[in-house]
């Protein structure tokens, strides 16, 4: 018997890898995500069922899963811990890797390796975020302005030469809305009518290739309070375990990070939701590997 998914301490063996970057040095409105990944794999240590109910499998047993931590970032400039971030990508190419965030600003070494491995024009970046984080740099409302700040990461993503699809959005700067128009960016909001069909999201992507990118201040904080930037409303669990298995049976998703992780005194449920997440997203591409993925129910 196993204790926990991660199981495996050679990195060269390991199916998959979960990188903790537990960076918050460009924090908004509150600390605390520099917590978050080791909140997290607190959880999946020893508190997650390891039998996945849509899949009726139990990948913990299939797999070999690994941990790395980046030991020391909170300490360096933001393009300093990009440019660690991306390295450690580097070590593992042919790796599947899933990292733990930290603000979301660690996301932007991880796009950085893609940009360098692929062509971009074949890869989108799947954003599931309450912000468009569009901003160019943060000049508007920090004394010293970074390009690789967390509001910065899908701008950066553009720049990139990404395709981009941004779920969950709820708020943003008038600069980031006329740049979204200005380039015909595909946003999906909350809040405004009815919730888009996760169909229509999943018919938007036009790659096969796919990094996901979940901010947790994405989710409705009934299921996430604990986050760096938390805003009203938000995509509902459900959806989002719906969308994740529908996403996975139609593309390839090369990468993905959860990000903005900073639980509250007390606050179990946001490294739980996110643990959760790990674990599906580990699973369903292990599973897809091996041809051994099949949704019992969605």
């Amino acid at each position: 018997m196993i204790d926990s998914i991660v199981n495996c301490s050679d990195f060269e063996k390991a199916d998959a890898i979960i990188l903790s970057a537990p960076y918050d040095a460009t924090y908004s409105l509150r600390k605390g995500s520099e917590l978050g990944p080791d909140s997290v794999i607190e959880i999946l240590h020893k508190d997650l069922e390891f039998f996945d109910r849509f899949t009726l499998t139990e990948p913990a047993y299939l797999f070999k899963i690994a941990n790395e931590k980046l030991k020391g970032i909170n300490e360096l400039s933001p393009e300093k811990m990009v440019n660690i971030v991306k390295e450690t990508y580097v070590k593992y190419p042919k790796k599947f890797v899933v990292m733990l965030g930290g603000n979301h600003s660690v996301s932007i070494g991880a796009l950085s390796f893609f940009a360098t491995e692929l062509n971009p024009k074949d890869v989108t970046i799947l954003q599931i975020d309450a912000h468009l984080d569009l901003r160019d740099d943060t000049a508007d409302y920090k004394d010293s302005p970074s390009k690789f700040d967390h509001a910065c990461v899908m701008r950066r993503a553009y720049d990139f030469g990404f395709n981009t699809v941004q779920v969950g959005i709820r708020t943003y700067g008038k600069d980031e809305y006329e740049f979204s128009q200005e380039k015909n960016l595909k946003v999906f909001e909350w809040g405004r009518g009815s919730v888009p069909t996760i169909k229509s999201i999943i018919d938007s992507i036009e790659t096969k290739l796919v990094y996901l990118t979940i901010d947790m201040d994405g989710l409705d904080p009934s299921c996430a309070p604990g986050t760096g930037t938390p805003v009203p409303g938000g995509i509902k669990w459900d959806y989002m375990s719906e969308l994740l298995r529908e996403l996975f049976e139609s593309k390839d998703i090369i990468g993905a990070d959860i990000v903005e992780i900073a639980p509250t005194k007390d606050d179990v449920l946001t490294p739980y939701s996110a643990a959760q997440l790990v674990y599906s997203i580990i699973s369903y591409k292990l599973l897809k590997n091996t041809n051994k993925l099949k949704f019992i129910s969605k």
